[in-house]
């Protein structure tokens, strides 16, 4: 006999185990079904924060090694211990996941370990080791997010060519690391490894770093990130990467083959579709392998939802987060929706990458009329106390109603900073509303305030 639920979603990643917590706090009886040992999804257990805590631990490294003697702070035969770094980002991870399993049950939602797939009208099917279990709802959100893209001719072994899930967990430094593709998941290993030691080489397709945000941003990026070691090669079409004795070989159109280490492929995610019984309902994925979902997030069939990675757009994990509880809010109450002009995306690097709403080259291409502030984070206090002074806020506002269009941030802490601006193109503000707001002093905060004079010409410390 089949367990019976209002709400079964499959995916306990951010996008789905928030899901689950909204739906089940509006009273909703949930099932959430998970086939990974622990909850949370790729982006608790093998990217985002694993990620984070190897960020975090490799830049206290490299500024004990090379930063902290102007702060007055002597530091001898500093030394590298890795395993112990791995264990603190293991922990990290451990605890987390336990929170989120601790979330479910403390919101009565029920936990069912296996692969989940649909198996006709509001009927899922549960495969775990204790075998099948049948479930039954109203309605069934799809949010089993997505994994890593592959490249025709890069053979990937798991070990010496690998991708970000390995890169988190390499048993020593790499001599000479080769990533594959400039995004976000790319720029922070390569920035991980760079600073833990290795050499660090990264190819990318395009003629730039960074594709989708602000091109003026990447620019200052790549510059920064050259400065601390890292090489680029630009405009290089991978055409194959294998394994070759103790190393790996990897060979680019029109150049001379690269001999290192190890190699990330990191050219992108790509939905996790496959095996979810999508054709036991009627639903046919798009050319990108997405769901397709109306602005509800319902897809072709009654009673189905998706939300996340798996219907496309930015692969992020707030994005999933507050689109599935815009879906499950919609459920209940009728009402239910996602501000995609507000939804910022950062690069967690040294300086970090913040961005949010339009950049400059999207208005460009829109015939957009805009005024652009940018206040760079050497005429800041605070940045300068820091010690960290690279960098700028750029701010882009409507030239005829001065609304805040959006807003890019290469420098220290610009992901928290980041905030203020998605809460200001949210409730609609214009850039006389920043400015016309008092920022503490000295605050890296300040920068956004005088970004915002500076769309009107009148920042004061420039």
């Amino acid at each position: 006999m089949a367990q019976q639920h209002d709400l079964i979603i499959i995916g306990a990643g951010p996008g789905g185990y928030v899901a689950a917590i909204r739906a089940a706090q509006l009273g909703l009886n949930v099932a959430c079904v998970e086939e990974a040992p622990a909850l949370g999804g790729t982006c608790l257990r093998v990217g985002c924060i694993p990620s984070k805590a190897l960020l975090e631990s490799s830049e206290l490294y490299a500024q004990a090694r090379h930063e902290l003697a102007a702060h007055g702070i002597v530091v001898e035969n500093v030394r590298l211990d890795l395993p112990a770094m791995m264990r603190r980002k293991d922990q990290v991870v451990t605890m987390l996941t336990k929170g989120v399993a601790a979330l479910l049950r403390k919101n009565n939602v029920t936990h069912y370990a296996g692969h989940g797939r649909l198996a006709g009208a509001h009927r899922v099917v549960v495969t775990g080791s204790q075998g099948e279990t049948e479930l039954q709802a109203e309605h069934i959100l799809i949010a089993t997010g997505s994994r890593s893209a592959d490249l025709p001719g890069v053979v990937v072994d798991g070990d010496r060519i690998g991708t970000s899930t390995e890169a988190l967990a390499f048993s020593s430094v790499p001599e000479h690391l080769v990533v594959i593709g400039a995004g976000y998941i790319g720029l922070e290993m390569a920035a991980v490894w760079s600073r833990l030691g290795a050499k660090v080489t990264v190819l990318e397709y395009l003629d730039r770093i960074l594709p989708g945000m602000d091109s003026e941003l990447a620019a200052e990026a790549q510059k920064l990130f050259a400065k601390s070691g890292i090489e680029f090669r630009l405009s290089s079409r991978v055409t194959a990467a294998r394994v070759e004795g103790e190393g790996c070989v990897v060979e680019c159109a029109g150049a001379e083959p690269i001999r290192c280490s190890r190699v990330l492929l990191a050219v992108g995610r790509v939905p996790n579709t496959e095996g979810l019984g999508l054709e036991s309902v009627g639903i046919q994925t798009d050319a990108k392998g997405c769901i397709p979902v109306n602005e509800h997030f319902a897809t072709s069939a009654p009673g189905v939802y998706a939300i996340g990675d798996v219907i496309g757009g930015a692969m992020l994990a707030h994005k999933a987060e507050e689109e599935g509880i815009a879906c499950v809010e919609h459920l209940v109450t009728g009402y239910g929706h996602v501000n995609y002009d507000a939804i910022p995306a950062v690069v967690y690097t040294m300086p970090e990458i913040a961005s949010v709403g339009k950049t400059e080259d999207q208005l460009k291409e829109a015939g957009t009329p805009y005024r652009k502030g940018v206040f760079p984070f050497r005429g800041n206090g605070r940045a300068r106390a820091l010690g960290h002074v690279d960098g700028f806020v750029k701010m882009l506002a409507h030239a005829e109603t001065d609304r805040i269009l959006g807003v890019h941030i290469i420098g220290p802490r610009a992901g928290d900073l980041i905030a203020e601006a998605a809460a200001a193109i949210e409730f609609g503000a214009s850039s006389e509303d920043v400015a016309r707001t008092s920022h503490a002093h000295p605050t890296l905060a300040e920068a956004m305030k005088e970004a915002a004079l500076a769309v009107d010409q009148r920042a004061i410390h420039v």
